[in-house]
């Protein structure tokens, strides 16, 4: 039996209810950067991927991605706190307007050390999207731009997000029931 039969879930946000949230994401976002050629979405890797794929798609002008890892998840189901910048930027983003792409914030931890090296390499601007944030679990305060959903402390999988790299694939995000 694969892990997919055993996880104990319950669907939390449809694929309808990402659908809508993604458009009112991508209404301010285009009205924010009406003015910007060239936004350079960053996505934080491996969670990010399908929200920004799927973000990008509604976001007008010319568009550009580039992605980082950064983890404090090491296979399990809470955060080490011990934050490491795993691959880097490919290019630089000196004088870019950068909107770093998230899958869901927690902690806060991975997000500020992420912040505070892509600042430190002198972007036009710098602005945060999530899809999903947990502000009872903050530890770090991190200035988030644009948040998708707020949710309650629960571990959650589906539409880009992992229980030990399984169940990205979901395209609804699903509350797991944890033994």
């Amino acid at each position: 039996m694969s892990k997919f039969n055993e996880l104990d879930y319950e669907v939390m946000i449809s694929e309808q209810e990402i659908n809508e949230t993604l458009g009112e994401l991508a209404e301010q976002i285009n009205r924010d950067y009406a003015d910007v050629d060239n936004l350079l979405l960053v996505g934080l890797l491996k969670g990010s991927v399908v929200v920004m794929t799927d973000l990008a798609r509604r976001l007008k002008g010319d568009i550009h991605f580039d992605f980082m890892t950064a983890s404090s998840y090491y296979s399990g189901t809470e955060s080490s706190g011990d934050v490491k910048i795993v691959m880097d930027l490919a290019n630089s983003i000196r004088g870019r307007h950068v909107l770093l792409v998230e899958d869901i914030i927690d902690t806060g931890r991975t997000l500020s050390k992420v912040r505070e090296l892509l600042l430190s390499r002198a972007p036009a601007s710098l602005k945060i999207c999530t899809f999903l944030d947990k502000p009872s679990r903050r530890i770090v305060e991190v200035p988030v731009d644009y948040v998708g959903r707020e949710i309650e402390d629960e571990f959650v999988v589906g539409y880009g997000l992992d229980c030990a790299e399984s169940f990205r694939q979901l395209p609804y995000i699903a509350k797991v029931h944890l033994p």
